[in-house]
């Protein structure tokens, strides 16, 4: 669902559940937002992650914002994972 252009900064617009069935170093896992955009991601625990907003929204400016979730392993060689994600927004009257 779009989120309104007037959403205060760290307004949560999705939440993420990142695992890996390995153990050791092979199963920790890490995420990051690949991409420029008014989002960044907030670790939580237990391989949760917020994506938040982290400036104002302005749907003048760009009616949607694309990024890409990265997530890695700490093994060697390092296996990722992509996932893309579209943020919404939607206009509030001005007036």
């Amino acid at each position: 669902s779009p989120v309104p252009e007037d959403a205060p900064v760290g307004t949560v617009v999705a939440l993420l559940k990142v695992r890996d069935k390995d153990s050791g170093e092979n199963g920790q896992v890490w995420c990051e937002l690949s991409g420029e955009s008014p989002l960044s991601l907030v670790s939580t625990s237990g391989g949760s992650y917020k994506v938040v907003t982290s400036e104002a929204l302005d749907r003048e400016q760009a009616a949607e914002h694309r990024v890409t979730v990265v997530a890695r392993d700490r093994g060697t060689p390092s296996l990722l994972s992509r996932a893309s994600l579209v943020l919404e927004v939607s206009d509030v009257n001005d007036n």
